[in-house]
């Protein structure tokens, strides 16, 4: 099968790596990709925002599936771009229309269809500059802490919690007023606190049926014990020790289950990953926010773990089989820790070699590109995140340790990484 994977972190290393070991992935392209993805099956320097060229290419290449991995191209209409042509709409597209992005690319929509479906999640009121005042003396009198955000695509940083009604008020002028984050933050969600512990779920679904995958903790915070500035995540672990049988049926039942009969119910095509946010508070789980693909470095300690293969559940997926597909999943514990650049998230230096990729790991690691670019023969750092170790172990303990030992033979100027990576399970 001609496979398209759009994207170029560690996410579509990811991908690709699982793609790739699939007898049906024949070729494989990646556009634009990294140096990871590179080993994987052939780069192709396309702007993710073209669609025109994204759409020549698959003619030209005869591409049978096309694979999204950022959200970005799913908000802005690549589904219905590809739909709406003739000669594109055939092609298998792993990734919900325009619409079904919507429960990522805004706030307010994915409150509104969780209210619909009684689905759990925190209280919320949202506001505009129509509404400014209101909101304004409506976070005068709210509970603390408060939480802002910008309804819609913010690359991560459109979430502020304050601790005071100052603070808040500040920042709501920020977004609102002021455009802190462009259109973006427009419009804001303000939501009551919620006090728990996090972990993200992820599907596959065809709109109507879905498969549960494997299901990850991520750690936001740059510094050691989750402190400091939120980041794009410094790594990740699963299985997660209190994702029980009995909450992962609270979480079927009381949230995935009702999402995926709101999507079929509102007739929103969506064909591909569907990502839950979750917080588990005292034991009863609510949605924090809806992705419409696969978390990054989630995606790297997941896919490690499921042993069925990728390329056949998404298949299934576009011919609405998946209600007759069963999942088979590693299990040993994996462990995924990130390599960022000194001074991430805020500004950062790239274009330092990185040395130690060539060294034999041996089974039980893996190690993903995230933000490096190959110039000749040097592999050079050009995000900040950079890399990341995946490594398996009997448990998350000596998963996080394997990781940290491979992470010893990797070096570049300025590199850091958290050491603590599932602290609170070892």
């Amino acid at each position: 099968m001609r496979i398209l994977l759009l994207g170029s972190g560690g996410r579509e290393h990811a991908l690709a790596w699982k793609l790739n070991q699939s007898v049906w992935a024949n070729p494989l392209y990646i556009a634009p990709g990294n140096p990871g993805t590179a080993l994987c099956g052939k780069n192709i320097p396309l702007d993710l925002q073209d669609f025109d060229a994204i759409g020549k290419f698959c003619i030209s290449e005869q591409i049978e599936m096309l694979v999204v991995g950022p959200e970005e191209p799913l908000v802005n209409g690549l589904y219905d771009y590809f739909k709406s042509s003739k000669e594109l709409q055939k092609i298998y597209f792993i990734g919900p229309s325009k619409k079904g992005a919507q429960l990522e690319g805004s706030k307010a929509f994915a409150k509104a269809f969780m209210m619909r479906h009684n689905i759990p999640t925190a209280g919320y009121k949202e506001f505009t500059s129509e509404n400014y005042e209101e909101g304004v003396r409506w976070l005068q009198q709210h509970s603390l802490p408060i939480v802002l955000k910008a309804d819609g695509l913010a690359a991560g940083k459109g979430v502020a919690i304050c601790q005071n009604q100052v603070e808040a008020v500040a920042e709501f002028e920020l977004m609102i007023l002021q455009g802190k984050f462009g259109d973006a933050s427009r419009r804001v969600v303000v939501e009551e606190f919620l006090t728990g512990i996090e972990l993200s779920v992820f599907v596959i679904t065809d709109g109507k049926n879905y498969v549960l995958l494997p299901e990850a903790k991520d750690y936001k915070r740059i510094g050691e014990g989750d402190t400091g500035l939120n980041t794009g995540g410094m790594g990740a672990v699963s299985p997660v020790p209190f994702a029980t049988p009995d909450f992962m049926n609270k979480v079927e039942q009381r949230i995935i289950q009702p999402t995926i009969n709101g999507i079929y119910k509102e007739g929103i095509d969506f064909v591909g990953f569907l990502f839950f946010g979750l917080i588990s508070v005292k034991g009863e789980p609510y949605v924090i926010e809806y992705n419409c693909r696969l978390g990054d470095p989630e995606t790297e300690v997941i896919l490690p773990r499921l042993e069925t293969d990728l390329i056949g559940l998404l298949v299934a997926a576009t011919q609405q089989e998946l209600n007759e597909v069963k999942v088979r999943v590693d299990k040993r514990a994996a462990a995924t820790i990130m390599a960022v650049s000194r001074g991430y998230p805020l500004a950062y230096e790239k274009g330092f070699p990185v040395t130690g990729l060539d060294n034999k790991f041996g089974k039980q690691s893996l190690v993903f590109h995230a933000g490096t670019r190959q110039e000749e023969d040097a592999t050079l750092t050009s995000g900040g995140r950079v890399l990341c170790v995946t490594s398996f172990g009997r448990d998350i303990n000596e998963a996080v340790n394997t990781s940290l030992d491979i992470l010893d033979h990797i070096q570049y100027e300025g590199m850091y990484y958290r050491t603590d990576i599932g602290y609170e399970f070892l």
